[in-house]
């Protein structure tokens, strides 16, 4: 009987469980979908029970094992990987508290206390103490502390939503190095908790006795218990292999693991990301995030929305294609991709900046069209978002070759926007150097099983798994023309974009509130 690992894969808008044989084949899946992904009490929050994770992940347990029949019993361990910066209170029985706050969560802390004086003068000399003083107001757990301090008191453990299904399938109280991602004070660099010296402490002081156990990736969280079996119909006594968060798995699942190659995630979060053998801050105090591959960590830059605006766009620009789309039963994404390549390269001269929920490093910026004319139709404004996106990430890409000395020479991609073969060859015209997929779209999926075998002893290393399980597919090679013109927009218009309307953006945010 063919051996496989059994891999969770929970984002934010689904789980999936996956069974993946050791040369990277998906022999089995099952999905279910969050209805609701997330509930709002409050403008701009983000919230969800964490026993709906915890069904959930049953239940898709229970669906894959009926669709894999006899191969269920060659599962040999099992992984989990879950979004990040996401986190929830337990009880000293392990049961939430409150609901879980998901990174999508925007509430801020009126926090009153000053940072001490010491580290103050610290963060003042590095330049750093508006972001600071931003990143207390963010973190969750300041929040709960502040406005919630019943709960405070209630909660024995202050987790990520991966640590407490974890906690659920083992009994064990323990996460991944590698998973640890989060405002919490976890030090990504040296791989274990902060203590009450370490520098940036005070900013999220989560006390010790409230912080989970730490295992490598590819070490033994713990093993399958006989409640967790009954209800997810997973083998009781397997192991559960320790991994990493889903962008950090993503990333060594599409094979980069090597500076010279860059991975970029068309998600509902559109990310770029290097792999490197040092610890190097992507921004000054900003952690880079520990690879599941051991000595070696991942350096990101987050487009925060991502490919949702292509969701919003034809949600609000384009009610003919999702007419179309419902009656054909596909993505209405599907209908407007189809348009891209009648829309030339720079699309008429529109520009569109993807800023539409402000961040760390820009806390005052929107979202922007520049150059609109009676020449554009929806197509034109459609193919302006993908480019934007693109553009916003090149940024991302200087920036992080710049800090880490990588260089990118091939890009590799993922998420739901590298299904459209269109926006593949856009972004390897915008890039200018070829871009591949994979032989499977479930890439982060794939990443956490090759972690699995290794902890399972199949592979000797993670490199060997990867040569063994990832094969490129899709090769889109840059078109010279399009790419200078890319260039030439990018350099002398896009980059000058948020300079010249950042204070505009903080007006107008203060004149509507928001």
């Amino acid at each position: 009987m063919e051996k496989t690992i059994l891999t969770f894969d929970m984002g934010t808008q689904s789980m999936r469980a996956s069974l993946v044989n050791d040369t990277g084949d998906i022999l089995h899946s099952a999905r279910v979908q969050f209805e609701p992904a997330y509930f709002s009490l409050h403008t701009d929050w983000a919230e969800q029970n964490g026993e709906y994770y915890w069904e959930s992940l049953c239940k898709v347990s229970q669906e894959l094992k009926e669709k894999a029949g006899a191969d269920w019993q060659g599962i040999e361990g099992v992984t989990l990987t879950t979004f990040r910066d996401s986190d929830i209170c337990l009880d000293k029985d392990g049961k939430p508290v409150r609901p879980a706050i998901l990174w999508l969560d925007k509430r801020e802390a009126d926090i009153k206390a000053p940072i001490p004086l010491g580290r103050k003068i610290l963060f003042t000399i590095a330049g750093a103490l508006k972001i600071i003083t931003y990143v207390r107001r963010i973190c969750h757990c300041n929040y709960i502390r502040q406005e919630e301090p019943e709960n405070w008191a209630k909660t024995d453990k202050f987790v990520i939503l991966s640590t407490y299904l974890n906690f659920n399938l083992t009994g064990e109280m323990k996460d991944s190095a590698a998973s640890l991602v989060g405002h919490f004070p976890f030090d990504t660099k040296k791989l274990k908790w902060q203590d009450k010296t370490s520098l940036t402490y005070p900013l999220y002081p989560v006390e010790k006795e409230k912080q989970c156990g730490v295992v490598m990736s590819g070490e033994v969280i713990g093993r399958i218990t006989k409640a967790a079996s009954e209800l997810t119909g997973i083998p009781e006594g397997l192991p559960l292999i320790a991994t990493g968060t889903d962008k950090t798995c993503e990333t060594l699942g599409l094979s980069v693991t090597t500076p010279d190659k860059a991975a970029v995630s068309f998600g509902t979060a559109a990310t770029i990301n290097y792999t490197v053998d040092r610890y190097v801050e992507p921004v000054t105090f900003f952690p880079a995030y520990p690879s599941p591959e051991a000595g070696k960590w991942n350096d990101e830059l987050q487009i925060y929305r991502g490919y949702w605006l292509l969701n919003w766009f034809t949600r609000e620009f384009a009610a003919k294609e999702v007419e179309e789309a419902e009656k054909l039963g596909v993505a209405p994404e599907e209908l407007m991709n189809r348009h891209l390549a009648e829309i030339p390269a720079g699309s008429d001269g529109l520009i569109f900046q993807p800023y539409f929920t402000d961040g760390i490093t820009m806390p005052n910026a929107r979202g922007a069209f520049l150059g609109f004319s009676d020449r554009h139709t929806r197509y034109h404004a459609y193919r302006a978002v993908i480019e934007g996106i693109n553009y916003a990430l090149m940024e991302g890409r200087d920036s992080l070759e710049k800090r880490t000395g990588a260089k990118a020479k091939e890009i590799y991609l993922a998420g739901g926007g590298s299904k459209s073969d269109e926006i593949c060859q856009i972004t390897a015209d915008m890039f200018g150097v070829p871009c591949y997929r994979i032989q499977t779209s479930e890439a982060t999926t794939l990443g956490a099983s090759i972690v699995g075998f290794v902890g399972c002893g199949r592979f000797a290393s993670v490199a060997e798994g990867v040569k063994a399980m990832v094969h490129r597919k899709d090769e889109f090679l840059p078109d010279a023309k399009n790419h200078k013109l890319y260039e030439t927009i990018y350099k002398n218009v896009y980059l000058k974009i948020f300079p010249k309307l950042e204070k505009l953006y903080k007006i107008d945010k203060e004149l509507t509130n928001r």
